[in-house]
């Protein structure tokens, strides 16, 4: 029986018969590696997964949370009071104006929430603008809606296989986002600070889309789940924009506890909007999957609490900063460039200089990718070194003969000797230079 998912086009969806997604081909061949030099460690930067717990007082939370009778039930479908009154007092903080619970959607991590986004505005036949290279969940989450892609490409800098370059050097093509917006558009997708870049969009590029969005009576989902993992002295977004206040009235922003407290695990969530806005994405919500962990809900509630008074969010900044420093110093020591990272906690490396051995054998899993792939694979396979092919955030269509062919994207939300450690490793490609 054909399903009606199963009947749209989507290369996501679609996989030739025992192809495997990014995910499981990159963590099977880290394996692989691993059972086949035993002693030798794999340096797993490829997900964004981190490598150490989260803080104290957040584990803290957690054990008080399940001792709670009332905390191991169902939590209420919109979420629990106490998260949306501490996420209430951060985002009126953060954007400098009093928002209300009624504004707020807790999700069962950010991924659900922006599916809820979704699955509450769109139809069969609607479109939504995507910006590429992408976090790859978009694509499979807009179009199981009936809804269509449409792809705007950030502009490839054209000295990044020379020199370091910034997220302000990955320019948006406004003429082409434009013509790219129809009678059809419902929403326009942005993530800032964006993976795999380390972009974060500027005043300029966020009042652009905003005034198209006004313009064209559009809503733009703002995935901001790196929010709190800035490295300039302003995270701007579209919610603060002070030329555009009435932009915040077709604004979705999008967070996550996961990335905000280094636990991934606990897939706890929220969305951010106009009333009128958010009542949708809590009835798609409560469809999908009605509640969220409660006595995670309870902890992350808690866990603002204690941030803002130790100043958790500017001292993990600080520490990133570090790591960042840790990472990249193997990069410059061989002349390797990237994008510097003006937020998240990706490092987009440019390795076009790197010179893999032409008889070098992949496995057939490898064979017909593109050549980031295989510089993938080779560092694992040879190095230990886990990173992904960033064209997987691509189009198919359009991933041949792309820049992105020659970048590996690598995750530094590891610990310090864990990042020192993999640099002695990197450190090795000075021999194919």
């Amino acid at each position: 029986m054909t399903s009606k998912a199963a009947s749209l086009h989507n290369p996501y969806f679609h996989k030739e018969e025992g192809e495997k997604d990014i995910w499981s081909l990159i963590n099977e061949a880290a394996h692989d590696a691993s059972v086949n030099n035993p002693d030798r460690p794999i340096y797993n930067l490829g997900q964004g997964f981190f490598s150490y717990n989260p803080p104290d007082f957040a584990l803290e939370s957690v054990a008080d949370a399940i001792s709670k009778p009332q905390f191991n039930q169902y939590a209420p479908a919109k979420g629990n009071g106490n998260l949306l009154a501490s996420l209430k007092q951060k985002y009126s903080k953060d954007f400098g104006y009093d928002i209300t619970t009624d504004q707020i959607s807790i999700t069962t991590g950010a991924n659900e929430g922006m599916l809820s986004v979704f699955f509450g505005f769109l139809t069969p036949g609607d479109e939504v603008i995507v910006f590429q290279p992408f976090f790859d969940q978009y694509i499979p989450n807009i179009e199981m809606t009936g809804a269509k892609v449409k792809y705007v490409e950030f502009e490839f800098p054209t000295n990044f296989s020379s020199e370091n370059v910034t997220g302000d050097d990955w320019k948006v093509n406004f003429e082409q986002l434009e013509k790219t917006i129809t009678d059809k558009t419902k929403l326009i997708v942005v993530n800032t600070p964006h993976n795999p870049i380390g972009k974060v969009y500027n005043e300029e590029e966020l009042t652009k889309i905003g005034e198209l969005a006004i313009k064209h009576n559009l809503i733009i989902v703002s995935d901001e789940v790196y929010e709190n993992l800035y490295f300039e002295d302003k995270f701007p977004r579209f919610s603060t924009l002070k030329n555009l206040p009435e932009l915040k009235e077709r604004v979705l922003t999008v967070g996550s506890a996961g990335k905000s407290f280094a636990a991934t695990g606990w897939r706890v969530g929220w969305v951010i909007g106009a009333k009128e806005l958010i009542k949708y994405v809590i009835a798609a919500h409560t469809r999908i999957c009605f509640s969220t962990p409660a006595p995670l809900q309870q902890a992350v509630s808690e866990a603002f609490v204690k941030a803002e008074e130790n100043n958790y969010f500017e001292v993990t900044r600080q520490q990133y900063l570090k790591k960042y420093e840790i990472f990249t110093s193997v990069f410059d020591e061989l002349g390797l460039p990237y994008t510097t990272a003006a937020g998240g906690y990706f490092l987009l490396v440019n390795l076009s200089k790197v010179k893999v051995p032409k008889d070098y054998s992949f496995p057939d899993s490898f064979k017909n990718k593109t050549n980031d792939f295989k510089l993938a694979y080779w560092l694992i396979n040879e190095f230990g070194v886990v990173g992904i092919p960033p064209t997987e955030f691509l189009h198919p269509d359009a991933r041949v003969g792309h820049g992105l062919e020659n970048c590996i994207r690598f995750a530094v939300c590891k610990d310090d000797e864990f990042l020192k450690n993999a640099t002695d490793r990197i450190r090795l490609l000075k021999d194919y230079l």
